[in-house]
């Protein structure tokens, strides 16, 4: 429990202790619901959330790393003189020496019952029939047959995504409801339900002042209640001032990663609305806010799709499309003729990949910020449709006012954000696009916007055969020649079946002093979005355990699964992680980041916003 310094002063105002009655019962309440939620665990577990469990690393089983004075990775040697990082958590499975490969179906959770097809609420509607239209049920989300999307923001084969309200004629009561993998609630500090991810918030009225109920109770004691076990399940609370978060997950991921992703479901509240909604609250309690957040439904749920595939809900970093030099320079130079006519931040994005970025002198914007900016517009048709100019709050930034955003799509991807303070700059915003398109166009920065699209980032297959390689390096995608796999010089060592060398699948690298990551296109085995999902959940959790601050940090890390070899390296500069096939050798492994690392430094001016301000908080 937290200390008296540690409580707020409303935790130190005296409380009237509830009745012996009053106690009981509300225990009996809490005790059911939590029994109800455990009891309806679906027994169709997907293989994305249940089979990448990370085991706790042996004592006995431990390598060691060496950082050399050249900043690479090496091997531990009984000779070897250089300075000694700290010992690399090693977890190695005897049944990894035989990869298991499963059928997609075994993945998917079982189809919800047949009451659960459709909502024509007021706040949202998904009618559309599976049986009639192609769209399936995965993983207790609804997708469609056809381009589908991967971790990075790619496409694959399998199925599309589609956004909207799930499930509205489902309560607690329903079987189908209790058997989702992941609920997500917001409510007022009355009980109130303002949004749930499943169901309609008025029948779930109850379950909400259950929830209610369980945060008041630990509060009235002097204490403040963060998580709550339920056999698999896990109940993640979050209390902002009047406003009350709630995830019950079974999903395996960590409680720093589910609080991490109510913080950014907060965030998206008040990038809508501000931090200024306290203020109806001090004027009346029980203060309904759902009709502020009319029609934004889409919004909540395209975010909380995105904690299934967008790295950057953990990383804190924003990822930018890969063009040359040449064509981010001359995006980001009228970007700053304009930014310094009053303009506070001006964007350049394609989907969720920054293009380029400038802001004023002094003013900073926030990877997370960025994250629910691109969510918010991405998701909202009507932006798309013409251009808008609309009140936005950003949370890191200044959580309490409104900035005004003039949006507008040069493309169906491409999309210039321009942030001011004043709301009359309309006109003049709009004079500033109509420069910036007419720049755009005249240098081809659209149609190479386009072109990097359609060829996509980095891949394992393009690795070098060294980092002392400059010549042909950097991958053909990226608008460079690229090295051909039937090439005798291609690798110093042999394939794995699939990937690239040494069997590496995927990497991810961020920037620690740029606040950016890249990461790579997938290649198979990793190919569809069971697969894609489950190595993401793989990510998180390498990621949460190298930064436990109980625990860590770590600075290097190397697990091996029947899944995966995976392995992280944390330096003052860089994070990497990447992904190998399970068979693949460790020191083979070692050698192939380090190579991954160097290619990276070579072609970082086409793949990195270079020259924007740092971000320290």
């Amino acid at each position: 429990m937290p200390s008296d310094a540690d409580l707020s002063d409303d935790d130190r105002k005296p409380k009237v202790g509830p009745s012996a009655n009053s106690i009981d019962q509300s225990l009996d309440a809490i005790e059911n619901q939590l029994s109800s939620i455990s009891v309806g665990q679906s027994e169709y577990e997907s293989e994305a959330d249940s089979d990448d469990e990370i085991k706790e690393p042996s004592s006995s089983n431990q390598d060691k790393l060496k950082e050399l004075p050249n900043g690479l990775l090496n091997k531990n040697s009984g000779t070897d003189n250089s300075e000694e990082l700290p010992p690399m958590n090693v977890v190695e499975d005897v049944s990894s020496l035989v990869p298991v490969w499963r059928n997609n179906s075994e993945e998917m959770e079982a189809p919800a019952s047949p009451s659960s097809s459709g909502y024509a609420g007021e706040r949202g509607s998904s009618n559309a029939s599976s049986r009639d239209t192609g769209i399936e049920e995965v993983d207790g989300e609804i997708l469609d047959s056809g381009k589908g999307d991967s971790f990075d923001g790619g496409s694959n084969s399998q199925v599309q995504w589609l956004p909207g309200k799930r499930h509205g004629n489902e309560d607690d009561a329903s079987i189908s409801w209790r058997k989702r993998k992941k609920h997500f609630f917001v409510l007022s500090h009355s009980g109130k339900p303002i949004y749930s991810r499943y169901g309609d918030e008025h029948k779930l009225a109850g379950f909400s002042a259950t929830l209610q109920a369980i945060i008041s109770f630990v509060e009235n004691g002097g204490d403040r209640v963060n998580l709550v076990r339920a056999g698999k399940h896990q109940v993640v609370f979050l209390v902002k001032g009047p406003i009350y978060l709630v995830c019950i997950s079974c999903t395996e991921e960590s409680y720093q990663s589910l609080k991490g992703q109510l913080e950014l479901l907060y965030g998206q509240m008040i990038l809508i609305l501000t931090k200024s909604l306290n203020k109806c609250f001090e004027k009346n309690p029980k203060f309904d806010m759902t009709p502020l957040l009319g029609g934004t439904d889409v919004v909540f749920s395209s975010l909380i799709h995105s904690f299934s595939w967008n790295p950057a809900n953990f990383l804190h970093a924003y990822t930018c499309l890969p063009l040359a030099y040449a064509t981010r320079q001359a995006a980001s130079a009228i970007l700053h003729d304009v930014a310094d006519s009053g303009v506070l931040f001006a964007l350049l994005m394609c989907k969720h990949k920054v293009i380029s970025l400038v802001g004023a002198q002094k003013a900073s914007l926030h990877p997370d910020d960025m994250l629910l900016l691109s969510n918010f517009i991405m998701s909202s048709e009507s932006f798309r449709t013409s251009e808008s100019f609309s009140p936005i709050c950003l949370p890191r930034y200044n959580p309490m006012s409104f900035l005004h955003a003039y949006v507008h799509y040069l493309d169906v991807d491409t999309y210039l954000i321009l942030l001011t303070t004043s709301s009359d700059a309309f006109h003049h915003l709009k004079d500033c696009r109509i420069r910036i398109e007419k720049v755009l166009l005249e240098s081809n920065v659209l149609n190479e916007v386009q072109r990097s699209m359609v060829d996509g980032g980095m891949r394992v297959e393009d690795l070098p055969a060294d980092h002392g390689s400059h010549s042909g390096a950097v991958s053909h995608h990226l608008g460079q020649p690229g090295h051909t796999r039937e090439s005798s010089e291609r690798f110093s060592e042999a394939f794995i079946d699939v990937g690239g060398p040494a069997g590496l699948w995927h990497f991810m690298y961020r920037s620690i002093y740029l606040d950016q990551y890249v990461s790579s296109e997938f290649s198979s085995p990793v190919n569809n979005r069971q697969q894609q999902k489950r190595l993401y959940r793989a990510y998180q959790k390498l990621y949460a355990s190298m930064h436990d601050k109980e625990i860590g940090p770590h600075k290097t890390q190397f697990r091996r699964d029947e899944n995966y070899v995976l392995l992280c390296w944390v330096t003052q500069d860089f994070e990497l992680y990447a992904a190998f096939d399970p068979l693949a050798d460790k020191a083979l492994a070692i050698k192939t980041c380090n190579r991954v690392c160097q290619w990276i430094k070579n072609i970082e001016n086409e793949i990195f916003l270079l020259g924007a301000s740092p971000f320290s908080w």
